[in-house]
């Protein structure tokens, strides 16, 4: 299984051999260091511990000082924990174009948003002097006198985890440590993304 993590760039476009247009997001993958090679052992489960940007030493707090890096992540899965060793780097290489990914991270916060924009609901008529168009209406029977759990309501949008599956990587750039993944990955610009084969 083939892992790494990156921080999105942009969105772009590139042309193949025929001129079709691809869209594609820009992934920038600094070599991630293995900083903890877990086991069934001494862990309880298999996984490969990532660092992603080290941090300077002098800005580095105690309780960091072993592990100095901004981003630390866990990969669990069918991973064969005798190719990796503490210390060992891994980058962009690992995968080549054509390859299928899934990558996960954080959506964009959208803040707090009514119904409409949140759930899609229509709202009410424009006509015949309604006086708000973008009320939620009622939200169910009144004998239990409380909402149900999961209401479609007003609330906070965006934020969360999202994985997208069966990406494409378009183009390897091995001397600017560039993933190039065809279609949208989440988040903004420089938000920590984790990219595993499928």
């Amino acid at each position: 299984m083939k892992f790494i993590l990156g921080l999105k760039n942009e969105m772009t476009q590139i042309f193949d051999e025929k001129g079709h247009q691809i869209p594609v997001t820009v992934v920038d993958v600094e070599p991630n260091k293995v900083l903890q090679v877990k086991n069934e052992e001494s862990d309880g489960y298999n996984a490969i511990q990532l660092g992603l940007q080290k941090l300077d030493d002098k800005k580095v707090k105690k309780p960091l000082q072993e592990k100095p890096y901004r981003f630390i992540k866990e990969f669990r899965g069918q991973i064969d924990i005798k190719d990796y060793k503490k210390g060992q780097e891994i980058d962009v290489s690992v995968f080549e174009e054509k390859d299928k990914v899934k990558v996960l991270g954080i959506a964009k916060g959208k803040g707090f948003q009514g119904g409409v924009k949140k759930w899609g609901f229509a709202g009410s008529p424009a006509s015949h002097g309604h006086p708000s168009q973008r009320k939620i209406g009622s939200i169910g029977i009144s004998d239990h006198a409380r909402v149900f759990k999961g209401r479609k309501m007003p609330g906070r949008m965006g934020g969360k985890k999202i994985t997208i599956r069966s990406l494409e990587i378009v183009k390897v750039d091995l001397e600017n440590n560039i993933l190039m993944i065809k279609g949208g990955v989440p988040g903004k610009r420089g938000t920590l993304l984790k990219i595993v084969e499928e």
